[in-house]
């Protein structure tokens, strides 16, 4: 593969390379159903013949005459093939996430005239059928499963005749690397989604480039297990990575189900969030926490010698012989329930706390951590298996073919091929971010060491205090998040005389912790209210204080009684917080911190 190569060019180049019997699997009726390289072949190729049928394709292939195609549903084998079929006849694909809210589902759909939806899911499609009336453009929708009053994608698949293929590969090869593949809507957390447009370029060079500097070696007997939502360029990028690298992909049934997938797929790797990293922690640390004796005693030993675990700094002979104890008998049981085969994770798509990566390190199971901005395709530096390759509490070092330089504030800047068309419809939007090629990311950086990069903050969400100081939320966070009793936390105090902080607490922790005291737990509410619950976060805030400068120390807080989520509308569906949200719902929290 070459940058000139188109991204459904994957498909042939494992058909050629590597074929293999289980490309794609997903869960039907409990059962693994396995697609081979040459069944999604043919699939993607019936598939684009069926919609140039439909009367959709590239048109002229400029951005504003290229038909476009909303895809919102789950990750599943379909996805791709749908992406694929799409990609090979022009028509630019617009991947939505399935929590999208109607308002913003309707503005995306407008925006981009979508001129067909598919999608999974009776929710989704009562959401899609709610706006329909109010979008113009739109003229069918269909379905991935078999649901009543609507349309069902194999449809498109039937009696599709060789003239049909034969048309469909004159359409093919007239696509460009440099012509538009798709558009990612970005959610963001403020303001309308913007459409990000990608080109087969930017996402094959991205890959291309990835893939060498990490590096990625062929892997037939490899297997990802893919949960990570498809519609995020992230996860959508590192299946073509696996796809050239003959790893076989497996859908995770759901979030919820994670956990037995794992089990049954024993996954060689998998890409992830941080969000999710924190919980399957939290969950190893609840089991912990519930054995006895001797057992408790070697858990805890294991954890606090892997909290130490350095991979610059070259550790003694004694240290090596416990480390190795500890895995022998504690950490041998997390990576069976992992599956027993991981030999690593890769995440991405905020900050990771550094203490999870180094125990989960020291416990074979390697951590990985990457960044960049969909406006990249994604990838601008990620930590390496190369030696020295890797830094914790770093993004790693910049990958092969991407320039990076910093402004004078810090914000991080990137050229190279991989840098995004622009904004869809937005030219004063692109103008302000892509300037004399370089791309302003919004992310604050500094470089360690000269060549990791490691991101201080987010611009926007860096704010001054009355005083005129400048604090950078997210560390503050991050720190404060490693104790088991902080489930979330939102820094506030712009224009205000001091930082303050909304904590959602771990109910879990504290239900124990107040059984522990003597404490009768009633409900969330009154747990949150009690004055020894409170103490005990005074406590907890004032021992993590030491580790930042006077300003940015936390000198009041409020408890929240329930998790923030994406269903209910605090996160971001990369489970980012929408600080502008929690600010708007928890003004009389804000009040009380302020009043």
């Amino acid at each position: 593969m070459n940058e000139n190569s188109r991204i459904f060019d994957y498909i042939d180049f494992q058909l050629n390379k590597f074929p293999k019997t289980d490309m794609f699997s997903g869960k039907v009726d409990g059962k693994w159903r396995k697609y081979s390289t040459r069944e999604v072949k043919d699939t993607i190729d019936k598939l684009s013949a069926g919609l140039l049928r439909l009367g959709v394709s590239g048109r002229d292939m400029t951005i504003e005459n290229q038909d476009k195609i909303a895809l919102i549903s789950k990750n599943r084998p379909e996805w791709l093939m749908l992406d694929m079929a799409c990609q090979q006849i022009g028509v630019a694909i617009c991947p939505i996430y399935p929590t999208t809210n109607p308002k913003e589902l309707e503005f995306i759909f407008n925006d981009a005239t979508v001129k067909h939806a598919f999608l999974s899911g009776q929710e989704i499609l009562d959401k899609v059928l709610a706006i329909r009336g109010n979008v113009p453009s739109l003229q069918q929708v269909y379905s991935l499963d078999a649901l009543p009053n609507t349309l069902f994608w194999e449809t498109l698949l039937a009696d599709i005749t060789q003239e049909d293929l034969e048309k469909m590969e004159v359409v093919k090869a007239g696509i460009r690397a440099e012509h538009c593949a798709t558009i990612i809507y970005t959610s963001g957390t403020t303001g309308t989604p913007k459409g990000v447009m990608l080109s087969h370029k930017n996402i094959v060079t991205n890959v291309i480039n990835s893939k060498k500097s990490f590096p990625f070696y062929d892997d037939l007997n490899g297997r990802a297990l893919s949960f990570l939502p498809l519609n995020h360029i992230f996860e959508r990028m590192a299946s073509l990575i696996y796809i050239s690298s003959g790893i076989s992909i497996y859908y995770a049934e759901s979030l919820d189900t994670i956990a037995e997938d794992l089990k049954e797929v024993k996954p060689t790797l998998f890409a992830t969030v941080p969000r999710l990293l924190e919980k399957t922690y939290e969950k190893i640390m609840a089991k912990g926490a519930e054995l006895t004796g001797l057992k408790k005693k070697l858990f805890f030993w294991s954890v606090g010698l892997a909290t130490e675990y350095d991979n610059i700094k070259s550790q003694s002979i004694w240290y090596k012989i416990q480390l190795a104890i500890a895995n022998k008998l504690i950490f041998s049981k997390w990576r069976e329930a992992l599956g027993g085969n991981i030999e690593f994770i890769i995440t991405g798509g905020a900050a990771c706390q550094v203490r999870l990566i180094r125990i989960f390190t020291a416990a074979r199971i390697p951590i990985y951590e990457g960044y960049g901005p969909t406006e990249n395709s994604p990838v601008i530096s990620v930590n390496c298996q190369t030696p020295g390759g890797t830094k914790f509490g770093t993004v790693g070092l910049v990958i092969q073919g991407q320039e990076v330089k910093l402004e004078a504030d810090g914000e991080i800047c990137v050229k190279g091929p991989s840098v995004m068309m622009g904004y869809y419809k937005r030219p004063d939007l692109t103008a302000e971010t892509i300037i004399d090629g370089w791309l302003h990311t919004g992310d604050i950086g500094i470089f360690e060491d000269g060549k990791y990069l490691k991101i201080t903050d987010r611009k926007k969400e860096l704010f001054k205090t009355s005083g005129g100081k400048y604090v950078a939320p997210s560390p503050i966070e991050n720190k404060m998040k490693e104790s088991p009793f902080v489930e979330q936390m939102m820094v506030v105090g712009a224009e205000q005389k001091f930082v303050g902080a909304l904590i959602v607490p771990s109910l879990a922790n504290i239900k124990e912790w107040m059984q522990h005291k003597g404490i009768q737990f009633t409900t969330a509410e009154d747990a949150i209210h009690n004055p020894k619950v409170l103490d005990l976060y005074k406590e907890l805030i004032d021992s993590f204080n030491h580790s930042f400068n006077h300003v940015e120390q936390v000198k009041k807080f409020e408890l929240l009684p329930n998790e923030w989520t994406i269903e209910s509308g605090e996160l971001t569906p990369t489970l980012k917080l929408k600080r502008k949200v929690i600010m708007e719902k928890y003004k009389a929290a804000f009040d009380r911190i302020y009043g």
